[in-house]
């Protein structure tokens, strides 16, 4: 039976679903980006998930920035908007309704290694951890040539908009609250927010050299 199909929410909650993503997981469009994880998970002595191979990678057009990855990230070891988690189904749902392609698309995290404890509940995190994450912006913003909007979910990552602005001046940044349950639920202005700044971003995207609707291995 084939895996079910990737273009619904959760779908990496099927182990055939995530056997196959994780045969992907080597592929060229992404392994700059999985050689980086790596690179960081040795310096932080902590699991940095690998970006999602049927996103964009290298050639992703629009960087996703949310804050951290949650404790459930070690059921898959990618962040991708196809993880079994309220977080990854309301992105999911939001990029799809602002019609931006996964082949445009990187989703990481402005601290790109699990902070909690195993087995912990989620937590915001700490300023020393916000610090010590900061430093691999420059590098990660270096790895994206055909960027043209930086779309930053909830508090941590918007404070890396000053950052951005010094490191590439060109890029448009996109703030919107992050896309948890949490948040999402407290108020009908919340998604509002998510879905305007999501639509702004995909009007960018049309207008600075088209869209892509496809998925993975960039041109």
């Amino acid at each position: 039976m084939p895996p079910p199909d990737p273009d619904a929410p959760r779908s990496l909650a099927d182990p055939a679903a995530l056997a196959a993503r994780c045969a992907m997981r080597d592929a060229a469009h992404v392994a700059p980006l999985r050689a980086m994880a790596a690179r960081i998970a040795a310096e932080a002595r902590a699991l940095v998930p690998d970006p999602d191979p049927l996103d964009g990678g290298v050639g992703a057009r629009l960087l996703l920035l949310l804050e951290t990855p949650g404790p459930a990230i070690v059921r898959t070891g990618f962040v991708s908007r196809d993880n079994p988690t309220g977080t990854a189904a309301n992105l999911f749902r939001f990029l799809a309704e602002a019609e931006i392609g996964r082949g445009d698309t990187l989703i990481w995290n402005a601290i790109p290694w699990v902070i909690h404890a195993e087995g912990a509940l989620n937590r915001a995190p700490r300023k020393a951890e916000v610090r010590a994450a900061a430093p691999w912006l420059a590098p990660l913003l270096g790895l994206l040539p055909k960027l043209v909007v930086v779309v930053l979910a909830g508090r941590v990552a918007g404070a890396a908009q000053d950052a951005i602005a010094r490191l590439r001046p060109d890029l448009p940044v996109v703030a919107v609250p992050h896309p948890s349950p949490t948040y999402v639920c407290t108020a009908p202005a919340v998604p509002a927010r998510i879905r305007a700044g999501l639509a702004g971003a995909a009007v960018i995207l049309r207008t600075r050299g088209g869209a892509r609707s496809g998925r993975g291995q960039p041109d």
